[in-house]
């Protein structure tokens, strides 16, 4: 639209639009034709000059930083307008975002675009106004900012549900060692990353769980929206194509499976948007840019664990094409995945620290980790041995909603069945319906009865005491939810476990008894969903 009116009023002849990846300038090029503009998605730089026919090109960031002269020489030679699709991938690389200043200098107008205004690197981007803050950081500053909370508020985009299942992982690392924990509760960092990798294992029991789950889930969506799809968000190829032939045995269908390696890649996303297929796979491919509205229940099965791909993965699911729709988007519970589940409608800037960095070294780092699959990341080898999944908790507009129950149960049925066209307040609204509905229940089933029958009766022996297994497993699931908090809160540990002590009585931790230890996890549980 800013280009079909500039081109009215002749203060620009040409187009340009850098995109990040080749299937997006054949996407630019579609949307532009809606409003007669006319731009060449297939341009290289080998022809010179772009074609007669057309008012535009569309080039990859790539395809500038291989010949910045050329396309310098382009937008002096004509009033240009040039369009950034995703200006944060110009600092991709120093080179970049060398070669994009460069050859984009002279441009009669520049309109840079992002979703995600922030990158995981210190990286200065090409364009981009930093302002000083008093730490002696920069920080970027957009001349105009329209994020998520006003978005969802116009109905631009849908609300995003956010379903987080735990279980127990069992893996062993290169030493030999054994090691079984529960995911989601305190960890060191390497271990993390090896029970999350392990839930993700194709032949473990968590990813099977959770990929029958988001199918039920979507078949619960299709009621309302009838061509809604879903996308699982693999870690590499290997582990898409396993993904896909769950999938298929789940669903009855097959998938769409996309690798960033097949030059047919852009096509299968273009017919999967046009289709009423149900499911696509894909490595990344389909993180970032891609549209395709009728996305609605997405699966996160890659540890890539910033909060730039985070964002950009979710942004697949919250195109809107009407109102009340809603989205689905499926999660291992790892506390940082968690904490940007939970800090969704935050306004991100990128921040360039005042520390002395060498940006070479930085960038090649960069380079390496955006470029190598999930597996060549985490460092030692280690081995999956077994995983278990149970429905851990929703979460929604800052607050959780559930309690963790097994995979399969009713309770997490109630969830899984959540109407597909909701308004915001109504999601919200019915969450906290259904999971007081579950407490009380939980409440009544501790309960013992107490007819006048009963109370004639003598008093019933006291009941057995309590494993050591189940008291460690209760007090691992306090130990989660604790730092779940913490990670929404700032608040220590240290502080949330007194302050837990002071509401509901009772020794420290580790001479709680499992019942007071579950009292506690009901209060805790209750704060996240009064305290939103």
């Amino acid at each position: 639209m800013v280009a079909a009116h500039l081109l009215r009023l002749r203060e620009i002849a040409a187009v340009t639009v850098v995109t990040p990846t080749e299937h997006l300038k054949y996407q630019w090029a579609r949307a532009a034709a809606r409003f007669g503009i006319a731009i060449d998605p297939s341009y290289r730089n080998a022809q010179g000059r772009a074609g007669a026919d057309f008012q535009g090109v569309a080039v990859t960031y790539a395809q500038v930083a291989a010949h910045p002269a050329l396309h310098r020489q382009r937008t002096e030679n004509r009033r240009t307008l040039v369009i950034f699709d995703e200006i944060h991938h110009a600092g991709d690389a120093l080179s970049w975002g060398e070669a994009v200043r460069e050859a984009f200098e002279p441009a009669r107008r520049r309109l840079a675009l992002t979703g995600t205004p922030f990158r995981s690197d210190t990286t200065p981007i090409p364009f981009i106004t930093y302002v000083p803050e008093p730490d002696g950081s920069k920080r970027s500053a957009s001349d105009y900012v329209y994020g998520y909370g006003p978005a969802l508020a116009d109905g631009v985009v849908r609300p995003v549900i956010f379903l987080a299942y735990s279980g127990e992982m069992h893996w062993r690392t290169r030493a030999g060692d054994e090691i079984t924990a529960t995911l989601g509760t305190p960890m060191t960092k390497e271990q993390v990353t090896q029970a999350w990798r392990t839930a993700l294992d194709p032949a473990g029991e968590w990813i099977s769980r959770v990929l029958e789950a988001a199918d039920r889930r979507l078949t619960e969506v299709r009621r309302a929206m009838p061509d809604a799809g879903g996308l699982v968000i693999a870690g590499d190829h290997e582990t898409a194509r396993a993904y896909a032939a769950l999938l298929r045995r789940i669903s009855g269908a097959r998938p769409v499976v996309v690798l960033s390696d097949d030059p047919t890649a852009s096509r299968k996303i273009s017919a999967f948007a046009d289709s009423g297929d149900r499911w696509m796979v894909a490595v990344r491919m389909v993180s970032e840019g891609v549209d395709v509205p009728r996305l609605a229940v997405g699966v996160y099965a890659t540890s890539v664990s910033t909060a730039l791909f985070f964002a950009q993965a979710v942004g697949r699911f919250v195109r809107a094409r009407q109102r009340g729709e809603t989205a689905s988007v499926f999660v291992p519970s790892v506390p940082v995945l968690l904490g940007f589940a939970a800090e969704l409608e935050a306004e991100r800037d990128h921040v360039l620290p005042h520390v002395n960095v060498d940006p070479e070294a930085e960038m090649a780092e960069a380079a390496r980790r955006r470029d190598l699959p999930d597996g060549e990341l985490d460092g030692p080898a280690f081995e999956a041995l077994a995983a278990s999944a149970t429905f851990d908790r929703v979460l929604y507009d800052g607050g959780e909603f559930g309690t963790a129950t097994a995979a399969g149960s009713p309770e997490e049925e109630d969830y899984l069945g959540l109407p597909g066209l909701l308004e915001p307040d109504q999601v919200a609204t019915l969450l906290r319906k259904r999971q007081a509905a579950q407490l009380a229940a939980r409440s009544a089933a501790r309960a013992p009865e107490q007819s006048p029958a009963a109370s004639a009766m003598p008093t019933a022996p006291a009941a057995p005491p309590v494993s050591r297994e189940g008291l460690t497993a209760v007090r691992k699931e306090l130990n989660g939810l604790v730092g779940a908090w913490s990670h929404r809160t700032g608040q220590p540990h240290s502080v949330i476990h007194a302050e837990l002590r002071r509401a509901c009585g009772g020794p420290a931790l580790p001479q709680a008894s499992a019942e007071q230890i579950r009292a506690r996890i009901e209060t805790i549980r209750q704060w996240a969903v009064a305290r939103r």
